[in-house]
This record gives structure tokens, C-alpha cells and sequence, in this order.
């Protein structure tokens, strides 16, 4: 199952955090609309950390992962 996070309006680093709670509690797939011109960047980044892979098309990044991430997974900068 797919976890939808519409973050339109929302500036980074707030998708990006988003993103990494949405990992920490177990989701495998999350498809997220965001608007920030900082938002793929962020995103791509938060996924890499995490050991996920990202698909950017437009507004639209979908977040895919085939492991369990570490509750104590904290991106870094």
C-alpha cells in the first residue's frame, strides 16, 4: 500500500521531514505532492539516507524502500 502525503505549500525542510517519519514508522512506498523548488533535493536526500529509492516526475516523488529503516534513522545534512 501506497502512503499519499499532499505537502503542497509546505516549504523544506517540512516534506523532507515528513518523508523521514513516514519511513521511521514502516511505510515502503510514499507518494508525495510537493511544490517547493527544494523539495526534490530534500526529498532525494532523505531517501538516500535511508537506503530508498526516489522517482521524480514534476511535483509528484515516489519513495520506494525494501528494508525496514532504523527506528532511530535520522537524516544528516
Amino acid at each position: 500500500m501506497t502512503l499519499r502525503l499532499d505537502l503542497r505549500g509546505m516549504r523544506c525542510p517540512w516534506p523532507a521531514l515528513r518523508l523521514a517519519r513516514a519511513l521511521r514508522e514502516g511505510a515502503t512506498a510514499v507518494e508525495i505532492l510537493a511544490d517547493d523548488p527544494a523539495a526534490e533535493r530534500e526529498l532525494a536526500a532523505v531517501a538516500e539516507a535511508a537506503g530508498a529509492d526516489i522517482l521524480a516526475t514534476e511535483q509528484v516523488f515516489r519513495i520506494t524502500r525494501a528494508a525496514p529503516v532504523n527506528p532511530s534513522f535520522t537524516p544528516s545534512r
